[in-house]
């Protein structure tokens, strides 16, 4: 049984859509039918493709979620398979309580994978953009392992917290964001507006003006007759390093810069190793072999020294390393992590200590966010007073001469 999805007008000329299964899409027409409905399309939903207007709609790849809808999902279908229910039922059950007509399609369309004797997550592999490795792999290790419905609460857990956190940190950027287009906006607009008028009245009494109001005064011209360029430019600098990032070389060289930039390469190692470490925790306590969870972990790495760090690691433990000696090797973790790690092997619970370095990351680096940001706004406030009492002062040292001059 196939997922289909469909688009009808019932007898008022309302157009309906939705998604039905059936073993075909004529089984759904005339489902259509008997409840009074003509049909206007049906299509399957398989392998997360549509048709519309003879072209692929989407990619083979299929459509993403957000990590909100991931983490519902991934609630959900714990809680029902933890309450005795089939997969298949599960998912029909999920299916049904989404409002989104995406997470609809996709749901059913892994429910028909299920029901044609599929693994789930072999059915998930038909939305990799939706269902990454990390949670494939997973799902896999549950399945093997006979404890889905643990495995799903914990990627539950972790998809939540991953949430939980980019939430955060989008509250807290929000305001320095919005009180740096404001400094700018006040900014451009004395520049623009306020100093070319007051300046003009002493130009036009052949006042000689002083050096810091004349280079006022050329910054505004600058603005005013090549703001439109100034703004172009910047747009397509910016699209030209966006498009050079897409070079291995280039964007292998600028995540070296980001690692040993002053003010920033503690926090991108700190961000890059506390993701590698929530990620193996969460796949080795849900059963996944170590040298294969540090394989799949690597991958969720940005950076791309670090990545290659990590993955020299994975070999060395597959040749029989220890896991503490073959991140160490890396110089990329930390002390405290590293010495965790270690105890965790010398004591046989590999598997607790990495959950708990994995917390004691998260907590520092989200301590770390949030230190940033409140240190980002009194000197956004400092910077932007700064300029003002600058730009104020260019407009009144020739107030000041031509009173000197009268006196």
């Amino acid at each position: 049984m196939a997922a289909f999805e469909f688009q009808a007008l019932d007898n008022k000329g309302k157009q309906h859509k939705g998604v039905l299964e059936a073993d075909s899409s004529r089984q759904i027409r005339q489902q259509l039918r008997d409840k009074g409905w003509m049909p206007l399309s049906v299509e399957a939903t398989s392998n997360g493709k549509q048709k519309k207007g003879g072209f692929l709609a989407q990619f083979s790849l299929g459509p993403s979620l957000k990590t909100a809808d991931l983490a519902l999902i991934t609630r959900q279908l714990a809680t029902l398979i933890a309450a005795g229910l089939p997969i298949d039922e599960a998912l029909k059950a999920v299916s049904e309580q989404s409002e989104k007509q995406v997470v609809k399609s996709m749901v059913l369309s892994i429910r028909s994978k299920v029901l044609e004797g599929h693994t789930l997550a072999d059915a998930l592999k038909e939305f990799p953009r939706a269902f990454p490795h990390l949670y494939r792999a997973t799902v896999s290790a549950g399945e093997h392992a006979g404890h889905l419905d643990g495995v799903l609460n914990k990627l539950a857990d972790y998809t939540e917290s991953q949430q939980t956190a980019q939430t955060k940190i989008k509250l807290a950027a929000m305001y320095p964001i919005i009180l740096c287009i404001v400094a700018i906006g006040i900014v451009v607009g004395l520049l623009t507006y306020v100093v070319p008028d007051i300046v003009e009245v002493f130009v036009r009494n052949g006042q000689e003006l002083p050096g810091l109001t004349q280079l006022m005064l050329d910054i505004s011209h600058l603005i005013t007759n090549y703001g439109l360029v100034i703004v172009i430019v910047s747009g397509l600098s910016w699209a030209g390093f966006l498009y050079a990032l897409r070079k291995p070389a280039f964007k292998y060289r600028y995540h070296q810069f980001l690692l040993t930039a002053p003010g920033i390469k503690n926090f991108t190692k700190s961000a890059n190793t506390a993701r590698y470490i929530s990620t193996l925790a969460i796949l080795t306590s849900s059963g996944v072999p170590l040298v294969e969870a540090m394989r799949i972990a690597s991958q969720v790495v940005e950076n791309l020294p670090i990545q290659a760090g990590v993955k020299e690691a994975t070999v060395q433990v597959s040749e029989g390393g220890s896991l503490s000696k073959a991140l160490t090797a890396t110089k990329f973790f930390s002390p405290m992590m590293l010495h965790m790690i270690a105890s965790g092997e010398s004591s046989g619970e590999l598997d607790d200590m990495l959950a708990r370095t994995s917390a004691q990351q998260q907590a520092s680096l989200e301590a770390t966010i949030e230190a940033l940001v409140k240190m980002f706004e009194p000197l956004m406030l400092l910077t932007m007073g700064a300029i003002v009492a600058t730009i104020v002062t260019a407009i009144m040292l020739p107030i000041l001469e031509l009173q000197n001059m009268v006196q």
